[in-house]
């Protein structure tokens, strides 16, 4: 596992958090909410191919 990981998923998480205040400000609450909503979906899909890969390397080790 690589430390820019962790900085990519930080780095949505700084900006889906400014933008959300900035929405829920604006009394824009729905749209805050899907914004949050994308953000998870973008840092799921960053964890997937981690855990692809993860998968990948325990079969080669035992073999699988």
């Amino acid at each position: 596992m690589d430390v820019s990981l962790i900085l990519k998923i930080a780095g949505v998480g700084i900006l889906v958090s400014v933008a959300c205040q900035i929405l829920g400000k604006a009394g824009r609450e729905e749209q805050s909410t899907l914004l949050s909503i994308a953000g998870i979906v973008i840092v799921c899909l960053l964890l997937i191919r981690e855990i692809g890969e993860l998968f990948s390397t325990v079969r080669e080790v035992f073999g699988i």
